[in-house]
């Protein structure tokens, strides 16, 4: 099942450093892009339908850790 869920942030400057950290990110093969201005991020997922999927509360902490919230 394909999940999505948007991030906004301060600046552009701080989409852009939560988007480039997902590119090497481990926990879950996602799929980026900037929008409203640049300061949002979309991501989207397939969420892992065999058990408890971590992938949500992963890319929430790692956006809180950069001032962002959920959109």
């Amino acid at each position: 099942m394909k999940t999505e869920i948007s991030y906004q942030f301060e600046s552009s400057q701080v989409a852009n450093r939560f988007l480039h950290e997902l590119k090497n990110w481990s926990v879950n093969d996602v799929k980026t892009r900037l929008f409203n201005g640049g300061d949002s991020v979309k991501v989207s997922y397939d969420y892992d339908e065999t058990g408890f999927d971590y992938t949500i509360a992963e890319l929430d902490d790692l956006a809180e850790q950069l001032g962002g919230k959920e959109v």
